[in-house]
């Protein structure tokens, strides 16, 4: 039995009277410790997917099932990180992952509270930072904070919702190093949901294409078998690699997207094309207007008296 699963799992949305076809039957199973990447394309449901697999959003058909306990709402063994960071800006550094630590541990001695909030704040090199406000704080050092509340609450299983998406190319790279350490040191069992597929190839044992939606459902489930640690200068030169990124995007590209032909009757305006060759405006005179159509010429008969 493994530790998360996901059975025939399918999701969509109403509004206004319509219904629109998210996820179809969706099956997964991720094991005690392992790091999966979910890689799919803007809008084909990688949020709705790891919402329902942290009980914010209940499933139209199907089951999900995390440690033998059936997933009916979010709780405290599962941690999200955000991709907007969902920090409470009048909290501090210190003051946001402590409250998390005290709402989950609430039973623990104040001392084992603030050990625990600074054990994980240093874990993400944020100790410098640790007084100071959201607002004070770079986007990639909030989405530390985010990260460290989230390991901070202890979960059986580690959800990222493209919590890099939003930074720099350098910020993001420094930050996938850094989830990469934490991951290696703690050993969580982890979905990443990215649309970076060198992202997901750096950081997980399993990468899963996601296809495009309406109705987006799970691709073939492909093994990264590249030691550990990996190296992002020496990765790129590894035939595992490059073989695994063909492997992705060509179900991406090829199989994941399906777009269908839409017959669509358009009604165009009953107009003709303006004769460019007349009124052509000069700077003697402005008070010409621009070009006519032809069915704005009038002929006009004039007498002049010699």
């Amino acid at each position: 039995m493994a530790f998360l699963e996901l059975y025939d799992v399918s999701k969509s949305y109403r509004s206004n009277g319509s219904i629109t076809p998210v996820l179809r039957d969706i099956n997964l199973d991720i094991e005690e410790g392992e790091f999966v990447a979910i890689v799919g394309y803007s809008g084909s449901g990688k949020t709705t997917l790891i919402s329902l697999i942290g009980g914010l959003i209940k499933p139209d058909a199907g089951t999900l099932i995390l440690n033998g306990t059936r997933i009916k709402g979010p709780g405290p063994d599962r941690g999200m990180v955000f991709q907007n960071y969902s920090l409470l800006p009048w909290l501090t550094t210190y003051e946001n992952v402590y409250l998390a630590v005290d709402q989950i541990f609430p039973n623990w001695r104040a001392a084992e509270k603030k050990a625990h909030t600074e054990r994980y704040i240093a874990m993400v090199n944020l100790l410098p930072a640790r007084e100071k406000y959201p607002a004070e704080l770079s986007g990639g050092m909030r989405q530390r904070v985010s990260v460290a509340r989230a390991l901070a609450m202890d979960p059986e299983i580690l959800l990222l919702d493209e919590p890099l998406s939003a930074l720099d190319a350098l910020t993001r790279a420094t930050l996938q190093d850094e989830i990469g350490r934490i991951w290696a040191q703690d050993q969580k069992t982890v979905v990443l949901i990215t649309n970076d597929v060198d992202e997901g190839i750096l950081l997980a044992d399993r990468i899963i294409p996601l296809s495009h939606g309406p109705n987006a459902t799970l691709g073939p489930s492909i093994p990264v078998a590249i030691p550990r640690p990996r190296d992002r200068k020496a990765i790129n030169h590894d035939p595992h690699f490059k073989q695994i990124r063909h492997q992705v995007m060509d179900y991406l590209l090829n199989v994941g997207v399906k777009h269908r032909a839409i017959k669509r009757k358009l009604h165009l305006p009953d107009i003709e094309p303006e004769d460019l060759s007349y009124g052509r405006p000069s700077l003697f005179s402005r008070w010409r207007r621009g070009p006519l159509r032809p069915q704005e010429f009038k002929n006009e008969t004039i007498e002049v008296d010699s």
